[in-house]
């Protein structure tokens, strides 16, 4: 793998948005090629027998059967309504009428 470049840097902090000086090019040019050859190393490594995987742990979802039930009756409901008309939640207008 070629080594990354001062000029590669600043093209992905321009892709990022990113103003950076002289020395900050200098810096993450040194520290970025660092992270390339590390994960170069690891593609070295023999991974014929590896299962791909997006997570170590053994996890799976556990979803309950989605069922109709019964609500709560509408008395009980508007028990707890300030107001009420006909079976519906009177609320406060939050527009005002010109």
């Amino acid at each position: 793998m070629t080594k990354l470049t001062k000029e590669e840097v600043k093209h992905v902090a321009h892709l990022a948005r990113l103003a950076l000086t002289d020395e900050e090019v200098e810096k993450f040019t040194e520290q970025l090629g660092a992270i390339t050859e590390y994960v170069q190393t690891l593609n070295e490594l023999d991974t014929t027998n590896v299962e791909p995987t997006s997570h170590v742990l053994p996890i799976v979802n556990v979803m309950r059967e989605d069922v109709a039930e019964k609500g709560l009756d509408l008395e009980k409901v508007l028990l707890n309504v300030k107001e009420h008309e006909n079976g519906l939640v009177k609320v406060p207008p939050i527009l005002e009428e010109e």
